[in-house]
């Protein structure tokens, strides 16, 4: 009983360790051979002035360009927390399903000087990087356009779980102004009834 429970705890503490190594290779991997149409347009660049206190708290994705680790998600929101040091606490939190617990990935984002705190790098699992660009906020911060250098992923937030489609369809007008292709964007679930995404 003592050699099972042994083996059980290393197995664990070996797939702790390798998942993170693996998921960085793979995403890795997928932006290198991507062939997403957006990505080889010019860099894009913020001109946004963000005010991080202002802009910290829990932002709903309403929409975004989903990749594999986003497949199959609902009520999926970001969650920023200033930080003593600087940096900024960054919670990745969603469920598998409407009736299911909350999960989240935690990071820790970097801001990149003098970019008016609009362009971040953001480290998953101590591993993994990746940028991120808040392209445009409300300026009453309700909602906020995240980028990607590369176009590689764009997003759609919300401090409200559903935005009505006037505003939705004048939002996806701004990220075709960035240069992304807004077919590209799908909604997320947020409440019971909403549509799936499809997944790619």
């Amino acid at each position: 009983m003592l050699r099972t429970t042994t083996s059980m705890e290393l197995a664990m503490r070996l797939r702790k360790a390798v998942f993170p190594a693996l998921l960085a290779i793979i995403v890795c991997a997928l932006s290198a051979c991507a062939s997403d149409p957006d990505t080889h347009k010019p860099t894009l660049h913020s001109s946004a002035k963000v005010d991080l206190q202002r802009y910290k708290g829990r932002w709903y994705i309403i929409a975004n360009i989903p990749y594999f680790a986003e497949n199959g998600k609902v009520m999926t929101r970001d969650q920023y927390a200033l930080r003593a040091d600087g940096k900024i606490d960054n919670d990745y939190v969603f469920r598998r399903g409407f009736d299911e617990a909350d999960n989240s990935w935690h990071g820790v984002a970097t801001v990149v000087p003098g970019t008016d705190n609009a362009q971040w790098t953001v480290k998953f699992w101590g591993v993994l990087n990746a940028d991120y660009l808040v392209l445009e906020v409300a300026p009453d911060y309700s909602w906020a356009l995240v980028g990607h250098p590369q176009r590689k992923y764009g997003y759609v937030f919300s401090r409200q779980p559903r935005i009505d489609d006037a505003l939705y369809q004048q939002l996806l007008g701004k990220l075709g102004g960035y240069g992304y292709t807004t077919s590209r964007l799908q909604k997320v679930p947020q409440m019971p009834g909403d549509p799936a995404q499809i997944t790619r």
